[in-house]
């Protein structure tokens, strides 16, 4: 019999009815990262974090699960090895997600972001520059 693959991914109201995991969005596609590592899961989950993005909880699951999740939901996969190259979160993140953070269930909005739906300037909270200073200092911390 063939161990399972362990892999952490990042889900946000972990445990509850409300339990939504993160996605990028690829094109027009939801694609859902496994990492091999617990430590760059978490980091990736502390840049998240940086872009005042919801905190995600980091949890340990079997690969053949998330991936029959994928094909059931039609999303895609990815394994980001362990020691890979550091993976940024994108720069703009979804401000409207099926879950909400107090646990009031929205299914009316969409669950992902469109790349090209980049907001004006003017409505960016941190400049480029900015968030390239926090994500420096984040892995410092690490």
């Amino acid at each position: 019999m063939i161990t399972p693959m362990r892999v952490f991914v990042l889900i946000f109201n972990a445990h509850t009815e409300n339990e939504g995991i993160h996605t990028v969005r690829v094109g027009d596609r939801n694609k859902i990262l496994m990492f091999e590592s617990q430590d760059d899961a978490i980091r990736f989950a502390l840049m998240l974090e940086a872009q005042d993005f919801h905190t995600p909880t980091v949890e340990a699951m079997d690969a053949e699960e998330i991936k029959e999740f994928c094909e059931s939901a039609d999303y895609e996969w990815e394994i980001i090895p362990e020691n890979s190259d550091l993976i940024i979160p994108p720069e703009i993140n979804l401000e409207e997600t099926d879950w909400q953070p107090d646990g009031q269930y929205d299914d009316t909005s969409d669950d992902s972001l469109e790349f090209d739906d980049v907001p004006p300037a003017e409505e960016t909270e941190f400049s480029a520059t900015e968030l390239e200073k926090i994500r420096r200092k984040l892995e410092g911390l690490l």
